[in-house]
């Protein structure tokens, strides 16, 4: 075999790093979790799932199915009023009777009310609607949340990175004073102060407040690799044969540290989704026509002095489930990515 062909036949960086991540059990069976719930996601965002989830399926508080339909209680009470009784002789003369027929009338003529279940396969909120549908609802958002928010810091910590990392000098320098400004204020309080601030609700105004302080980590690592692969020989090649700064920055240096940016996608998406549910469960988080697992777990509180436990387990075991997943699919991806593994 020549050389030509041995070279040709090598295997790149990702089909190594995919043959390290098949041999991980844990890992795969985390990225099936996980691709499990984006396809969850997906069906919800186009309404084959959970698109009926406002819906006041079931009664008030409704149990979960397995748990059966719960005793009546004294103010849903359907006992006829007892009778007043007045003298013989008393004739009494309803000055509303005509107003009372009229309205008689009309309720006989309105359509029934639509039957309200006793139960839902794993309850109902205060208003009846499914906690089940809404925890599916609520993933949409939280995931979708993470999701566009890590891209975003990724995306502004890449490009800042690569700058001071490249170039050096006074860019280095204005970029690491940003960059001290942005981690002297601790993160939760700064997301917090960034929130109260704005004083808008809402899923554009989580992911921009996310993905506009979040991105500091990824600057520093971004930068320090940078500096590392700038006076690396294929880049003095590549600057020997007349490449741009913009090419020997993102098509000659960036593939060498992609794997770098692509854990740190993985870890920001479970930062922010942790994030966001604690923005919501404080009131600063999505709108109050959205729901998210934030907003399922603040509404909570009050449930659970009613002894109604089921909406808090359903939006705490969705986000456990997809956390820990996606911890676990981290890890497995950085180590199928370490340059030092064989």
């Amino acid at each position: 075999m020549s050389m030509a062909a041995a070279a040709q036949a090598s295997p790149g960086l990702w089909a190594l790093a995919w043959r390290r991540l098949k041999r991980d059990r844990v890992g795969m069976v985390s990225l099936a979790v996980v691709a499990a719930y984006l396809v969850i996601v997906i069906a919800a965002a186009a309404g084959l799932i959970a698109a009926d989830w406002p819906r006041e399926a079931g009664v008030n508080y409704a149990p979960p199915g397995f748990m059966g339909a719960g005793a009546p209680s004294a103010a849903t009470s359907t006992a006829p009023l007892p009778a007043l009784s007045m003298p013989n002789d008393t004739a009494v003369v309803d000055p509303l009777a005509d107003v009372l027929d009229e309205l008689r009338k009309g309720l006989a003529r309105a359509p029934a009310p639509e039957a309200r279940a006793e139960t839902l396969p794993f309850g109902g909120d205060k208003w009846g609607r499914d906690v089940l549908k809404k925890a599916v609802k609520g993933t949409e958002t939280s995931l979708v949340v993470g999701m566009v928010s890590a891209l975003l810091a990724v995306f502004i910590g890449t490009v800042l990175g690569a700058w001071a990392g490249y170039y050096g000098g006074r860019m280095d320098d204005a970029l690491n004073w940003v960059y001290s400004v942005f981690t002297s204020i601790p993160y939760l309080l700064l997301v917090l102060a960034i929130a109260a601030v704005l004083n808008q609700k809402g899923t554009l105004t989580v992911i921009l407040i996310l993905g506009l302080t979040g991105w500091t980590g990824i600057f520093r690592l971004v930068r320090a690799e940078y500096l590392k692969h700038r006076t690396r020989e294929y880049v003095l090649a590549a600057d020997a044969i007349g490449t741009s700064h913009a090419q020997r920055m993102f098509r000659h240096i960036f593939p060498n540290v992609s794997h770098v940016v692509l854990v740190q996608l993985s870890l920001h998406v479970v930062l922010f989704i942790k994030s966001e549910v604690i923005l919501s469960f404080l009131g600063f988080g999505v709108g109050v026509d959205t729901v998210s697992w934030g907003s399922m777990l603040a509404e909570s509180q009050s449930e659970l002095i009613l002894g109604k436990w089921w909406q808090l387990a359903a939006a705490t075991a969705a986000m456990a489930v997809l956390v820990t997943a996606f911890s676990l699919f981290t890890d497995a991806l950085r180590d199928a990515l370490d340059p030092r593994l064989k």
